[in-house]
């Protein structure tokens, strides 16, 4: 059920509220009359305003236009003001239309004339409304009219002749733009290489810690190695002198029996020319030798024993020589090993070194990262404020742009208040005139009138003397 009010069924009647918004539009109307009245111009200028840009062109053509001739002319104007033609928009519309249909059937059902025709009409649709007509439709291309084209080709040209009055501020900006953005490229880049150069530092880094990691373990695993080997050294060493210490002692009683040895020959070679002696002397003396060779050869046995001891300790010295032989042996080889873990700690002591080097190249570096830094924070921080000096000289320029719209927009009513009052002045001179003309022709009139009723009374004076002078 709808509660709108009921709407009167007279012929001129409105629904109500609509009375605010029709005289709304109407003002707005009549005051877009007026700044066009102001913006139009002559059909003459427009037409040398074209031809001053290279396109012939000539009055019959702007009353009886041609959308083809029409449509370049405003391609002109869009390359010249947008650097946006046809061609520039074909790459995205043919992108378009191959998303939307496909590419087999993009250019059966969409010609590239017709997208792009439609995609330059959108960009020149958006520099229509900054020249201020915001009614520009497809039918202006398409199907132009006199009174259309003579007011877009005045919108236009007025902005073309605008912006070029302004044409030192804008490439001020445009090239402090420019010269922002490449700087801010400029640093991007730096910063780009920078990381690259501290993430190689880094990885190289790495590899270094772990390489002085291992080397540092294989170190400590050859520190313990030479410690085990010395403790046996010196248990060999020991050992080698408690055998040279047992071999002294063993050669020494070695020596001091064959000694007794042979001064027992000696004695015996003595006494042998005793037994030439008398049976009981020899017998006696048998019997002395038999005590004394039972003597001799305990004595001998025990010697024997002894000996056999002594060739068991020589057989174990000769043990022990091989032991201190391989001992030596193995002695000679720690040595090689001691030499080459010398190099080994020479090759360390260099690399740590060399990694002290790199460790100081590294802090080195992270000082020149950090310097880096702080100097990129401060092309930041002057980046921001270049951003944000030029955000605040185009807020300025944009504020003095407005200024000047609507000095413009005052001009321009000024204008308009101007030609209307110029306008109600030639209306009332006209009329002044008109009325002056009709006021002569009236009072031509009465004079001819009153001349012809002189000449009727002239003619009747005359009509009358003649019967007078022919009554007397």
């Amino acid at each position: 059920m709808s509660y709108n009010p009921r709407m009167s069924i007279l012929p001129g009647a409105l629904p109500p509220g609509s009375g605010a918004a029709s005289s709304k539009s109407r003002a707005a109307k009549k005051e877009e009359e007026a700044a066009y009245a102001n913006m139009r111009l002559p059909d003459r200028e427009i037409v040398g305003c074209i031809n001053e840009l290279g396109i012939s062109f000539t009055v019959q053509d702007l009353q009886k236009p041609n959308p083809i001739q029409v449509q370049m002319i405003f391609e002109w104007f869009g390359e010249l003001l947008m650097n946006k033609t046809r061609a520039t928009v074909d790459p995205a519309m043919r992108a378009a239309a191959e998303d939307i249909i496909g590419e087999d059937l993009c250019d059966a059902l969409m010609p590239a004339d017709t997208r792009n025709l439609l995609g330059f009409f959108r960009n020149l649709r958006i520099l229509m409304e900054q020249c201020g007509v915001h009614d520009f439709n497809f039918g202006d291309l398409y199907k132009p009219t006199h009174d259309r084209l003579v007011k877009l080709l005045s919108y236009v040209i007025n902005f073309v002749r605008f912006r070029e009055s302004q044409t030192n501020v804008i490439d001020e900006h445009c090239n402090r733009a420019e010269q922002t953005k490449a700087r801010i490229e400029q640093l991007y880049q730096e910063n780009q290489n920078m990381e690259g150069q501290l993430e190689d530092m880094k990885f190289t880094r790495k590899q270094m810690e772990a390489q002085v990691a291992e080397k540092t373990k294989r170190n400590e695993e050859l520190k313990h190695r030479l410690l085990e080997l010395r403790k046996t050294q010196e248990k060999v060493a020991a050992r080698w002198e408690e055998a040279k210490i047992k071999k002294a002692e063993m050669t020494k009683e070695l020596e001091d029996k064959t000694t007794t040895k042979v001064v027992l020959k000696q004695e015996s070679a003595k006494l042998r020319p005793y037994t030439l002696q008398s049976p009981s002397a020899l017998q006696s003396s048998l019997t002395e030798l038999s005590n004394t060779l039972n003597g001799d050869k305990a004595h001998i046995d025990s010697l024997d024993r002894r000996a056999r001891a002594l060739q068991t300790s020589t057989d174990s010295f000769a043990v022990v020589t091989g032991d201190v032989a391989s001992c030596i042996k193995l002695l000679e080889e720690i040595a090689v090993e001691l030499a080459k873990e010398e190099e080994e700690n020479a090759k360390n002591a260099k690399q740590r070194d060399a990694l002290t080097e790199r460790g100081a190249s590294v802090r080195e570096v992270e000082r020149t990262e950090a310097l880096l830094q702080r100097q990129l924070a401060k092309w930041v921080e002057r980046t921001e404020t270049l951003r944000v000096h030029s955000q605040e000289k185009a807020q300025r320029a944009k504020e003095s742009m407005e200024e000047l719209r609507a000095v413009h927009k005052k001009l321009t009513e000024e204008r308009s208040e101007k030609g209307k009052d110029i306008e109600r002045r030639r209306v009332r001179i006209e009329q002044i005139e008109k009325k002056m003309l009709d006021l002569k022709e009236n009072i031509e009139n009465e004079v001819r009138a009153a001349y012809d009723e002189y000449l009727k009374m002239e003619s009747h004076i005359k009509l009358y003397i003649t019967e007078m002078e022919q009554a007397l």
